[in-house]
């Protein structure tokens, strides 16, 4: 009798473990997906903003063409991304082109004096700071998680049922360099 009650209590504890164990994965997995909405939304912010920095800017430098349409494909490579693997690289590239057209920017003494510019010049700034803040955010995510289904025993309870995530990362080494403006 008492070998059986034994036994129940060790898989009560097994049972109980193992539960405590997935349902940890499972909230790891949720706060990865909260924190990829979070930069999401930043991005969508960014592209809402983007359209009247750009027309603002054509007042100024109409012959600037080719970087205001640098910025408006980049945009439109975010809008479409389905994965968040292509929004990243998406992303990337549009970061790239806004630091162009910042440095375009600084030819003309008018528009940077021009108070509309700089408050999307500031809104830009800010939700750019946003960005890289929910980007490490998401990075601290997934670094758990993925910690919680690689490691024992967790990889136990993981089994193929979870699968690793990939952080925000830049892809294009190009990317990491600042812009070089030549006049």
């Amino acid at each position: 009798m008492a070998l059986v009650i034994l036994v129940i209590a060790l898989v009560v504890v097994l049972g109980v473990w193992f539960v405590s164990i997935y349902n940890g994965i499972v909230a790891k997995d949720n706060r990865c997906d909260n924190a990829w909405q979070t930069i999401d939304a930043q991005l969508q912010r960014r592209n809402d903003l983007i359209p009247n920095l750009v027309e603002t800017v054509k007042g100024y430098a109409a012959h600037e063409s080719q970087t205001l349409e640098a910025v408006t494909s980049a945009r439109a490579a975010v809008n479409a991304a389905t994965t968040p693997e292509a929004k990243m690289a998406a992303s990337n590239q549009l970061s790239q082109t806004l630091g162009h057209l910042f440095a375009v920017a600084e030819a003309y003494p008018d528009l940077k004096a021009n108070a509309g510019f700089q408050q999307l010049q500031g809104d830009l700034t800010d939700t750019e700071d946003k960005i890289s803040y929910a980007r490490q955010s998401f990075n601290d995510c997934v670094l758990g998680y993925n910690n919680a289904i690689e490691t024992f025993p967790g990889n136990i309870v993981a089994g193929s049922k979870f699968t690793v995530r990939r952080g925000f990362e830049i892809e294009d080494a190009a990317a990491r360099q600042a812009p070089q403006v030549k006049f």
